[in-house]
C-alpha cells in the first residue's frame, strides 16, 4: 500500500484521535488540525497545527503537501446558536474544500451524520435514497446537511469527495455519550421514551475509523465511492433500550425503570425549548431528543459494503468487552 501525508481535522476528539491511531499503524504520516491541545496528540509521529476552522486562510496552509484530508472537526449538540453551528460545520467545511482545491489535495473525506436525513418518522433499515427534509428539528443536522452538500458538489477528478454517516458512535474515550449516560442514571434522571420497543443502528468508534481508511483507499484508485454519501454502522441494529441497560449493566448500574410517552416528551421538550430561549445551558429535553429516543432509526450498510468494501474490524461483543474494561478501570480509580 502506497503511503501518504494525511490531514486530520478535530483529530483530537474522539473519532478523530481513533483515525489518526489508524493511520499511523498503516504507516502514513499524519497532521492534525484543531483547536485544543491533546496530551494523546503529544507524540513524535504527528504533526500538530493548532488553529480555527473558521480561519481560512489557516485552513489553507495546513492543507498544503497533503494527500488526504479526513475532515471530522465539527460542533455538535441540539441546541445552541444557529450561527455557531453554520460557521464552523458550514463555512469552515467551505474553507476545508478550498484548502483541498488550491493544494491540490485529491482525496476528501468528510464525517457526516444520519440527522442530515432525520425527519422525525421511522427509518428501518433505510438506504442512501433517503431525501433530506425540508425542515430540520435543530440546528446541528441542518448545518450538517449543508455541509454534506458541499462536499459532495465538490466532487471533480482532481477532488475525489466521500461523506461518511456513522449513527451513534460508541466505544472507549468516548467523552459525550457513555458519560452522559451514566451521570443521569447515578442521579436517578434516566428515562425511557416511548415504547422501548425502538431499534437503531451503532457505531462502534474502531470500527467507524475503519470505514474512513477503507473508503479513502478506494477513492485512491477508482471513483466508484466518490460524489457518494455513505451510512456505517453496525450489521445489525439493536433494541435501544436495551443496548443503554446492557451499557449500565457493565458497572452494575441498575436497568431504567421508569418510562415516559413520546407524546409527552415532546410536549416537555417543547415546553424546555421555549423556556431555555432565556436560560444559560442546553435544556434536559428537546422536540428532536424525543424523536431520537423513541424512533427507530436503523440504516443499512450495503451500499457502503459494496461500493468500497466497508468491513467492521470489531464485532459488538468485542466493542463491549472494550468499554467494559475502560470503565470497570475508571471506576476502580475513583476509590
Amino acid at each position: 500500500m502506497l503511503l501518504m501525508q494525511a490531514l486530520v481535522t478535530g483529530g483530537g476528539g474522539f473519532l478523530g484521535l481513533y483515525v489518526v491511531e489508524q493511520l499511523l499503524k498503516a504507516g502514513h504520516k499524519v497532521r492534525v488540525f484543531c483547536r485544543g491541545r491533546y496530551d494523546a496528540l503529544r507524540r513524535d509521529d504527528v504533526q500538530v497545527v493548532q488553529g480555527d476552522i473558521r480561519d481560512e486562510a489557516a485552513v489553507a496552509a495546513v492543507c498544503k503537501d497533503i494527500d488526504a484530508v479526513f475532515h471530522i472537526a465539527a460542533v455538535p449538540g441540539v441546541w445552541g446558536r444557529w450561527e455557531t453551528y453554520r460557521s464552523i460545520n458550514v463555512v469552515g467545511t467551505q474553507h476545508v474544500i478550498r484548502g483541498c482545491q488550491r493544494a491540490g489535495v485529491s482525496r476528501l473525506i468528510y464525517t457526516s451524520s444520519p440527522s442530515v436525513v432525520f425527519d422525525g418518522s421511522d427509518h428501518l433499515d433505510a438506504d442512501e435514497s433517503l431525501p433530506y427534509p425540508q425542515t430540520w428539528m435543530c440546528h446541528y443536522p441542518h448545518s450538517k446537511a449543508l455541509a454534506e452538500q458541499a462536499v459532495i458538489r465538490a466532487n471533480s477528478d482532481g477532488l475525489r469527495t466521500t461523506s461518511l454517516r456513522p449513527h451513534l458512535i460508541w466505544g472507549p474515550r468516548d467523552n459525550h455519550l457513555i458519560p452522559r449516560l451514566m451521570r443521569k442514571a447515578r442521579a436517578g434522571r434516566l428515562r425511557r421514551v416511548g415504547t422501548g420497543t425502538n431499534l437503531v443502528s451503532v457505531s462502534y468508534v474502531e470500527n467507524v475509523a475503519a470505514a474512513h481508511l477503507q473508503v479513502e483507499h478506494s477513492l485512491r484508485n477508482s471513483t466508484r465511492a466518490a460524489g457518494r454519501v455513505y451510512f456505517i454502522n453496525e450489521p445489525e441494529a439493536v433494541n435501544l433500550w436495551n443496548w443503554i441497560d446492557e451499557i449500565l449493566a457493565l458497572i452494575e448500574l441498575p436497568p431504567i425503570r421508569k418510562s415516559i410517552s413520546a407524546a409527552a416528551a415532546h410536549r416537555i421538550g417543547l415546553a424546555m425549548e421555549l423556556l431555555w430561549k432565556t436560560l444559560p445551558g442546553e435544556p434536559p429535553m428537546t422536540r428532536f431528543v424525543a424523536s431520537q429516543l423513541s424512533s427507530s432509526h436503523s440504516y443499512s450498510i450495503q451500499a457502503a459494503v459494496r461500493d468500497f468494501g466497508y468491513s467492521p474490524i470489531c464485532t459488538l461483543e468485542e466493542g463491549m468487552e472494550k468499554l467494559r474494561t475502560e470503565l470497570t478501570q475508571a471506576v476502580s480509580g475513583q476509590h
